[in-house]
């Protein structure tokens, strides 16, 4: 990211560039499809515009990663012990609709593995960090079949390829959260 000191222009200028990425994603389907003309022209912007914030089509996917990253970071903070779970999803569930229109363009790629691995990583941590003094069976296990199923949810759900709505999938987890790690 090459711009440091952000004033309203420049922000507006970054959200278009966002918003048009997020829409050839969705489009194109595949992240290495997507070029910088077709991005600027999609934006209505021209190269420079682009080139002042970033040098190519992977640093814009590389900073949706990192924003996403530092929000579910800055929840997990929140996350003390398992009684915190329900707010944790609720918060989750929050995010996930303020943005659905940006994650249901991203997550209808064939690339969101890129944008979710990192989430399950940290999230598998913290939950492990959580869980570990319980002395549960298989816990390591569990959470990754945990996290990784949470994630296959959400992406399906943003691809329209399950007839569940967020709430449904949400509380969907919190009682598969019980089952699997509060016996």
């Amino acid at each position: 990211m090459k711009v440091k000191g952000i004033n309203v222009s420049s922000k507006k200028t970054k959200e278009k560039i966002k918003h048009a990425f997020a829409e050839l994603l969705f489009e194109k389907k595949s992240l290495n499809k997507l070029t910088v003309t077709e991005l600027v022209k999609k934006a209505d912007i021209t190269r420079s515009a682009f080139y002042t914030h970033y040098d190519n089509i992977y640093e814009i996917a590389k900073e949706f990663q990192e924003e996403n990253l530092t929000i579910f970071v800055q929840n997990m903070k929140q996350l003390q012990s398992v009684e915190d779970m329900n707010h944790y999803f609720d918060e989750i569930k929050n995010y996930l609709e303020e943005n659905e229109d940006i994650y249901t363009m991203i997550l209808s790629s064939k690339d969101p593995l890129f944008f979710v691995g990192s989430f399950g990583k940290i999230i598998s941590k913290n939950l492990y960090d959580i869980l570990k003094q319980k002395n549960i069976k298989n816990l390591e296990f569990n959470i990754l079949f945990f996290v990784d199923g949470c994630m296959n949810l959400i992406i399906k759900h943003y691809r329209k390829e399950i007839p569940y709505s967020l709430d449904e999938i949400i509380n969907y987890m919190k009682d598969m959260f019980k089952r699997l790690f509060l016996k």
